[in-house]
């Protein structure tokens, strides 16, 4: 007996020490089934557990070659009263026990079964089998118990590590596929997980960025709020509350601020850090969900720059018409036809740019809603350029013209107003920053199916890292001409709406002081519009 019982203490010290080295379930199931047989001196062993469908299936066969083992757990799928575990020690029916016997190829006369349970739930069962001799003693079902909640044991873990496990990889794909960063750190503020959104708005690779300081990583400049990522002088976090007051810490720390890139290029964030505090009040981690607010940023900075640039090139209009028309009407005057007709004129020329600042905010609103249409035709974009030199010849006396078109020059498939608008606002921006004046000229060529159309001056010229904002809406080049000049910075953008909806691109070569040339293409007119 004793030796049974350091047998049996044996067969359990291995199998402890297997479920805390290894969580591979099938070979760990093995180890108990085998254990378990040879220790009540069974020929056959079976471990099934119940599966989801509430079905039986083999785990672990003792005692039999694969192909038999095979044919036992065939047996074991088309057997009905299998599904159906008993009480501990109770038997199988004749007939399964006739199906199992001619599948294991071996007269099975006795057999003993012992449920797996989990929290009270039936998981499964040990069944041994023997051709012959005595029928399972008490000792030996005792036996079989305890291995049989070992295996449960077994089962369980691994059924938990499994649901863990599945739980990570689901947060990990959340973290990894958030349209926002997000930042875990530890306790010391070093980063331990950085998602891909974080890693594309940082430049950090996240492999190279695992272990930084959280500064380093994400070092934001004129930052507004609590920034637990600061070099110095950031607020600093308890590593141990009451866990009492728990519920009373602050959760959450906000700050904005900019984030240069490498590149040059610059990022508004806002960040709000979360600080994760276990059961006993430790502090196990701080959370960093990180939002690009760059579009938002520009879009408060648009609205403020739309109100002051639109008030102002509304007021000086309107101010002007108001008083040319307020002198003529005064009564205590008699003003010459002269006089008169020169106000008349200002008045006109006034009127007329307010005008065409009201056709430039109806445009640029249709091009947001999406109906900016167009009336297509032939276009002879020479004879267009004409016309707009023959205008503007008058309006400036330091410029000069040049046309630059070939005589073959092709027809172009557009909307001769809409280029018209186009070729108006380039020709007006070259003279604008052109104060010393020069030439500007206006030509194009054919290049496959498209034309290209450009405009160049000599301008001031367009410094590189403006060139890539130039045609947003309402944003003017950072000069001191631009306080001089009048714009709502609106032409460039209508520009590129234009040409786009023409199925064409537009752009610009310029350095600071080289003057600018504007380019765009047009496609060409074929003869299946005729």
């Amino acid at each position: 007996m004793q030796s049974l019982q350091l047998r049996q203490r044996d067969y359990l010290l291995r199998i402890s020490r297997a479920m805390t080295a290894r969580l591979d379930l099938p070979s760990l199931l093995r180890l108990i089934l085998n254990s378990a047989v040879e220790m009540v001196g069974a020929e056959v062993g079976l471990l099934v557990l119940r599966q989801a469908d509430g079905r039986l299936a083999q785990q672990a066969i003792y005692g039999l070659p694969p192909a038999r083992a095979a044919q036992v757990a065939a047996a074991l799928r088309e057997g009905r009263d299998l599904a159906s575990l008993g009480e501990s020690g109770r038997g199988l029916s004749e007939l399964s026990l006739s199906l199992l016997s001619a599948a294991a190829g071996i007269p099975l006369r006795q057999v003993v079964q012992m449920p797996l349970r989990s929290d009270e739930e039936l998981i499964g069962a040990i069944y041994a089998f023997r051709s012959g001799g005595a029928a399972f003693g008490v000792n030996e079902r005792q036996v079989l118990q305890s291995f049989a909640d070992q295996a449960a044991i077994a089962v369980r873990n691994a059924r938990l590590y499994e649901q863990i496990s599945a739980e990570k990889r689901r947060l990990d794909a959340i973290i990894e596929n958030s349209a926002n960063g997000v930042l875990i750190l530890s306790p010391d503020r070093r980063v331990l997980v950085m998602n891909r959104a974080l890693a594309a708005m940082t430049g950090w690779p996240a492999e190279e960025a695992r272990g930084e300081p959280c500064w380093k990583v994400l070092p934001l400049e004129n930052a507004v709020g609590a920034n637990l990522c600061a070099a110095a002088d950031a607020p600093l976090l308890p590593r141990e509350l009451d866990p009492a007051g728990l519920a009373q810490a602050q959760a959450s720390y906000y700050v904005e601020g900019d984030l240069l890139r490498p590149g040059g290029s610059r990022l508004t964030l806002g960040v709000t850090y979360t600080a994760l505090y276990d059961s006993e009040g430790r502090l196990l981690n701080i959370i960093g969900n990180v939002v690009d607010i760059t579009r938002f940023r520009e879009a408060e900075q648009m609205k403020s720059t739309f109100i002051s640039v639109i008030s102002h090139e509304l007021k000086t209009p309107v101010a002007l018409i108001k008083g040319y028309a307020g002198t003529l009407r005064r009564p205590d005057a008699a003003w010459d036809r002269a006089t008169v007709a020169d106000s008349l004129a200002v008045i006109e020329e006034e009127a007329d740019r307010l005008n065409a600042l009201i056709d430039n905010l109806l445009d640029a609103s249709r091009i947001q809603a999406g109906v900016f249409k167009l009336e297509l035709g032939a276009v002879d974009m020479a004879r267009l350029a004409g016309k707009v030199v023959e205008r503007f010849r008058r309006q400036t006396e330091r410029h000069t013209f040049e046309l630059d078109f070939p005589a073959d020059l092709p027809l172009v498939l557009a909307d001769e107003a809409r280029l018209r608008q186009v070729l108006d606002n380039l020709a007006s921006n070259a003279i604008k920053y052109s104060p010393q004046g020069g030439p500007i000229r206006i030509g194009g060529w054919q290049e496959g199916h498209d034309v290209t159309i450009y405009v160049a001056d000599q301008g001031i010229g367009i410094p590189d890292d403006e060139q890539t904002r130039l045609f947003e809406s309402f944003y003017r080049v950072d000069s001191g001409l631009r306080r001089q000049t009048k714009g709502t910075g609106l032409g460039l953008y209508l520009c590129k709406a234009i040409v786009e909806a023409h199925s064409g691109r537009i752009w610009v070569r310029s350095g600071q002081g080289q003057g600018a040339t504007f380019f765009f293409t047009l496609p060409v007119y074929a003869d299946g519009f005729n």
